[in-house]
Protein backbone atom coordinates (compact mmCIF):
# COMPACT_ATOMS: atom_id res chain seq x y z
CA UNK A 1 0.00 0.00 0.00
CA UNK A 2 1.53 3.37 -0.95
CA UNK A 3 1.99 5.92 1.85
CA UNK A 4 -0.85 8.34 2.25
CA UNK A 5 -0.16 11.85 0.96
CA UNK A 6 0.48 14.41 3.66
CA UNK A 7 -2.55 16.64 3.91
CA UNK A 8 -2.40 20.02 5.57
CA UNK A 9 -4.87 20.81 8.28
CA UNK A 10 -7.15 23.55 6.90
CA UNK A 11 -7.75 24.94 10.40
CA UNK A 12 -4.09 25.65 11.24
CA UNK A 13 -1.51 27.64 9.33
CA UNK A 14 2.04 26.37 8.86
CA UNK A 15 3.38 28.75 11.54
CA UNK A 16 0.79 27.53 14.05
CA UNK A 17 1.72 23.92 13.33
CA UNK A 18 5.40 24.83 13.81
CA UNK A 19 4.56 26.49 17.13
CA UNK A 20 2.69 23.39 18.35
CA UNK A 21 5.61 21.17 17.28
CA UNK A 22 8.01 23.43 19.18
CA UNK A 23 5.82 23.36 22.29
CA UNK A 24 5.67 19.56 22.20
CA UNK A 25 9.44 19.31 21.75
CA UNK A 26 9.96 21.23 25.02
CA UNK A 27 7.94 18.63 26.96
CA UNK A 28 8.71 15.03 27.78
CA UNK A 29 7.01 11.86 28.97
CA UNK A 30 3.38 11.88 30.00
CA UNK A 31 3.20 15.69 29.76
CA UNK A 32 4.11 15.54 26.06
CA UNK A 33 1.69 12.67 25.40
CA UNK A 34 -1.15 14.54 27.13
CA UNK A 35 -0.42 17.66 25.04
CA UNK A 36 -0.28 15.63 21.82
CA UNK A 37 -3.54 13.88 22.71
CA UNK A 38 -5.23 17.23 23.40
CA UNK A 39 -4.08 18.60 20.03
CA UNK A 40 -5.19 15.36 18.35
CA UNK A 41 -8.68 15.68 19.85
CA UNK A 42 -8.90 19.39 19.04
CA UNK A 43 -7.59 19.44 15.45
CA UNK A 44 -7.65 15.82 14.20
CA UNK A 45 -10.81 14.36 15.77
CA UNK A 46 -8.73 12.13 18.05
CA UNK A 47 -7.21 10.22 15.12
CA UNK A 48 -3.58 9.29 15.81
CA UNK A 49 -2.74 8.66 12.12
CA UNK A 50 -4.13 12.01 11.05
CA UNK A 51 -2.21 13.67 13.90
CA UNK A 52 0.96 11.99 12.68
CA UNK A 53 0.39 13.31 9.16
CA UNK A 54 -0.51 16.82 10.34
CA UNK A 55 2.10 17.41 13.08
CA UNK A 56 4.75 14.78 12.36
CA UNK A 57 4.50 13.24 15.83
CA UNK A 58 4.76 9.47 16.24
CA UNK A 59 1.31 7.94 16.22
CA UNK A 60 2.25 5.42 18.93
CA UNK A 61 2.92 8.23 21.40
CA UNK A 62 -0.24 10.07 20.40
CA UNK A 63 -2.28 6.86 20.70
CA UNK A 64 -0.79 6.18 24.14
CA UNK A 65 -1.68 9.73 25.21
CA UNK A 66 -5.24 9.26 24.00
CA UNK A 67 -5.47 5.96 25.92
CA UNK A 68 -4.05 7.60 29.05
CA UNK A 69 -6.70 10.30 28.87
CA UNK A 70 -9.44 7.76 28.20
CA UNK A 71 -8.51 5.48 31.09
CA UNK A 72 -7.25 8.12 33.51
CA UNK A 73 -4.10 6.07 34.19
CA UNK A 74 -0.69 7.48 33.29
CA UNK A 75 1.97 5.08 31.99
CA UNK A 76 5.26 5.61 33.79
CA UNK A 77 8.58 4.40 32.43
CA UNK A 78 10.86 2.32 34.61
CA UNK A 79 14.07 4.10 33.56
CA UNK A 80 14.39 6.10 36.77
CA UNK A 81 13.99 3.04 38.95
CA UNK A 82 16.49 0.80 37.16
CA UNK A 83 19.01 3.10 35.49
CA UNK A 84 21.92 5.07 36.83
CA UNK A 85 24.19 4.62 39.79
CA UNK A 86 22.71 4.87 43.26
CA UNK A 87 24.00 7.51 45.64
CA UNK A 88 26.74 6.61 48.07
CA UNK A 89 24.40 7.26 50.99
CA UNK A 90 22.07 4.52 49.67
CA UNK A 91 24.77 1.94 49.03
CA UNK A 92 26.73 2.56 52.26
CA UNK A 93 24.16 3.62 54.90
CA UNK A 94 26.38 2.81 57.92
CA UNK A 95 29.29 4.84 56.58
CA UNK A 96 26.90 7.66 55.63
CA UNK A 97 25.48 7.79 59.16
CA UNK A 98 29.03 7.90 60.59
CA UNK A 99 29.97 10.68 58.15
CA UNK A 100 26.96 12.80 59.09
CA UNK A 101 27.70 12.37 62.79
CA UNK A 102 31.33 13.33 62.13
CA UNK A 103 30.35 16.39 60.09
CA UNK A 104 27.82 17.46 62.72
CA UNK A 105 30.53 17.35 65.39
CA UNK A 106 32.75 19.64 63.31
CA UNK A 107 30.06 22.06 62.10
CA UNK A 108 28.95 25.48 63.22
CA UNK A 109 25.85 27.45 62.29
CA UNK A 110 26.18 30.60 60.22
CA UNK A 111 26.88 33.32 62.82
CA UNK A 112 24.35 35.69 61.25
CA UNK A 113 21.62 32.98 61.27
CA UNK A 114 20.59 34.11 57.77
CA UNK A 115 20.79 30.63 56.27
CA UNK A 116 20.33 27.05 57.38
CA UNK A 117 23.71 26.02 55.98
CA UNK A 118 26.14 24.66 58.54
CA UNK A 119 29.76 25.59 57.99
CA UNK A 120 32.33 22.96 58.78
CA UNK A 121 36.09 22.85 59.21
CA UNK A 122 36.08 19.23 58.08
CA UNK A 123 37.69 18.72 54.66
CA UNK A 124 36.86 15.81 52.40
CA UNK A 125 40.32 14.28 52.86
CA UNK A 126 40.08 14.56 56.64
CA UNK A 127 36.60 12.99 56.58
CA UNK A 128 38.01 10.06 54.59
CA UNK A 129 40.87 9.63 57.06
CA UNK A 130 38.52 9.69 60.03
CA UNK A 131 36.08 7.22 58.45
CA UNK A 132 38.97 4.86 57.72
CA UNK A 133 40.12 5.26 61.32
CA UNK A 134 36.61 4.22 62.41
CA UNK A 135 37.11 0.94 60.56
CA UNK A 136 35.49 1.54 57.18
CA UNK A 137 37.48 -0.01 54.32
CA UNK A 138 38.65 1.74 51.17
CA UNK A 139 35.74 0.25 49.21
CA UNK A 140 33.21 1.75 51.58
CA UNK A 141 34.73 5.26 51.52
CA UNK A 142 34.39 7.41 48.36
CA UNK A 143 37.05 9.49 46.62
CA UNK A 144 37.79 13.03 47.95
CA UNK A 145 35.84 14.79 45.18
CA UNK A 146 32.81 12.57 45.80
CA UNK A 147 33.15 13.11 49.55
CA UNK A 148 33.09 16.88 49.03
CA UNK A 149 29.94 16.54 46.91
CA UNK A 150 28.30 14.37 49.58
CA UNK A 151 29.07 16.91 52.30
CA UNK A 152 27.71 19.76 50.17
CA UNK A 153 24.60 17.76 49.27
CA UNK A 154 23.87 17.23 52.97
CA UNK A 155 24.18 20.94 53.79
CA UNK A 156 27.77 21.12 55.07
CA UNK A 157 29.96 23.73 53.37
CA UNK A 158 33.70 23.89 53.85
CA UNK A 159 34.31 27.45 55.01
CA UNK A 160 36.53 29.19 57.47
CA UNK A 161 34.41 29.54 60.59
CA UNK A 162 33.84 33.22 61.32
CA UNK A 163 33.22 34.68 64.68
CA UNK A 164 30.16 36.83 65.01
CA UNK A 165 31.00 40.47 64.46
CA UNK A 166 29.50 42.72 67.12
CA UNK A 167 27.47 45.66 65.91
CA UNK A 168 28.89 49.12 66.40
CA UNK A 169 27.47 51.02 69.33
CA UNK A 170 25.68 54.12 68.20
CA UNK A 171 25.36 57.04 70.59
CA UNK A 172 21.68 57.60 71.28
CA UNK A 173 20.70 61.27 71.45
CA UNK A 174 19.48 62.36 74.87
CA UNK A 175 17.83 65.70 75.68
CA UNK A 176 20.51 66.65 78.22
CA UNK A 177 23.40 65.89 75.87
CA UNK A 178 25.05 68.96 74.30
CA UNK A 179 25.22 67.06 71.04
CA UNK A 180 21.45 66.66 70.83
CA UNK A 181 20.56 70.30 71.73
CA UNK A 182 19.85 72.53 68.75
CA UNK A 183 22.25 75.39 68.21
CA UNK A 184 21.33 78.90 67.15
CA UNK A 185 22.16 78.21 63.53
CA UNK A 186 19.93 75.16 63.41
CA UNK A 187 16.70 76.83 64.58
CA UNK A 188 14.08 77.58 61.95
CA UNK A 189 13.82 81.19 60.80
CA UNK A 190 11.61 83.47 62.85
CA UNK A 191 12.06 81.53 66.06
CA UNK A 192 14.25 82.50 68.93
CA UNK A 193 15.68 80.47 71.76
CA UNK A 194 13.94 82.56 74.45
Amino acid sequence: MPPEPQTANPILSESQIADLKLAASKMSGSTRRAFQADMSRKYCAGNARQTERCFGWGREGVQLGLEEQRSGMVCVGAQAAYCGQKRWEETQPEAAAALLALAEAHSQQDPTFRSSIAYTRLTAAEAIRQLQAMGFSGGQVPAPSTMARILNRNGYRLRKVEKAKPQKKFQKPTPSSPISRPTMGSLPMGRSNA
